[in-house]
């Protein structure tokens, strides 16, 4: 067992360390971690900028490299800021250590959950700035890797911030992982008695000759067609040649195969509403006399109570 006089010992000898710290030195590490942040910033907006400007390809491999940039400036400012704390304490370390851990424990583990999150996420690469990602209930592009959260931008023009200890509890799904182009899914739905054959030409030719398509050996246009109850869902599975076109390229392909359907006299399913027999003119009627006899009923009844209370007067 430890004794109880150099446990006291290493405590008094700590609280003394940390009084003989100077304020240049606390300055000085704030001034570090502040001058890695604002510095990150500026490179990650730089580059984000000149991506904006380069091809699809070259626009996605530019922005792969901001995290990696960024946590590389802040394992520099930790770097330093661990030498510092070296000199400071030495011996005294192991019991520094301990109070960090139970700051870490009590108050600090959802952010050291998420610090831990942005360090896989940068290494381990399951997106990558530029992704369309599925994460928990969250969908859109991937804008910002942070040392705490990852920030997307959705569909309806929404910036979200999701943390990144979501990568532990939740499955990721990227529509690209890296790539500019992604695969899209469009389903149309017609009338269970339409011409299958002709309906998938034509969903086939409105997807191959969209100015957004994407079409390779290893990225080929696929179709499908599935009988359902009251409808035949036809299914479009094509590469969109910049994700961010995604849903331009979904709306013009379904413009132009319905405007093509329809002159091929193929329609969309009706909606199927139950048969219910309308309700008889003497049962209405019959209703409304059985409610006037009740409130006739229940006005003879308050007028004989009344007669009563002024004959007990």
């Amino acid at each position: 067992m430890v004794d109880r006089n150099t446990v006291d010992t290493s405590r008094e000898q700590l609280l003394e360390t940390l009084r003989s710290i100077e304020t240049q030195t606390i300055v000085n590490i704030l001034l570090i971690f502040f001058l890695a942040y604002i510095l990150g910033r500026i490179i990650a907006t730089i580059l984000s900028k000149v991506s904006e400007k380069m091809s699809r390809s070259s626009r996605v491999k530019v922005k792969m490299v901001i995290p990696a940039v960024k946590f590389g400036i802040y394992i520099i400012a930790f770097y330093y800021f661990l030498t510092e704390i070296l000199k400071i304490f030495g011996p005294e370390l192991f019991l520094l250590t301990g109070l960090i851990g139970a700051g870490i424990g009590f108050g600090l583990k959802d952010l050291f959950a998420d610090f831990v999150g942005g360090v896989v996420i940068t290494f381990e690469k399951p997106y990558h700035v530029g992704d369309k990602i599925t994460i928990g209930d969250y969908y859109g592009e991937v804008t910002d890797i942070g040392l705490r959260a990852t920030k997307l931008v959705t569909p309806d023009d929404n910036t979200i911030t999701a943390p990144n200890s979501l990568i532990f509890d939740e499955a990721v799904a990227s529509g690209n992982y890296g790539a500019s182009e992604m695969m899209v899914v469009i389903d149309l739905y017609i009338a269970l008695e339409s011409d299958v054959k002709t309906s998938m030409r034509v969903l086939r030719e409105a997807v191959v000759s969209s100015k957004y398509v994407f079409i390779s050996r290893k990225n080929p246009v696929i179709l499908l067609h599935k009988s359902l109850p009251f409808y035949t869902r036809l299914r479009a599975k094509a590469y969109v040649n910049d994700l961010r076109d995604e849903f331009e390229f979904e709306s013009d392909v379904h413009t132009r195969a319905w405007i093509e359907l329809q002159k091929n006299g193929i329609r969309a399913p009706q909606l199927h509403i139950l048969n219910i027999p309308p309700i008889e003119e003497e049962s209405v009627s019959d209703a409304r006399r059985n409610i006037r006899s009740d409130k006739s009923a229940r006005k003879d009844s308050e007028s004989s109570i009344d007669s009563q209370r002024n004959s007990g007067f």
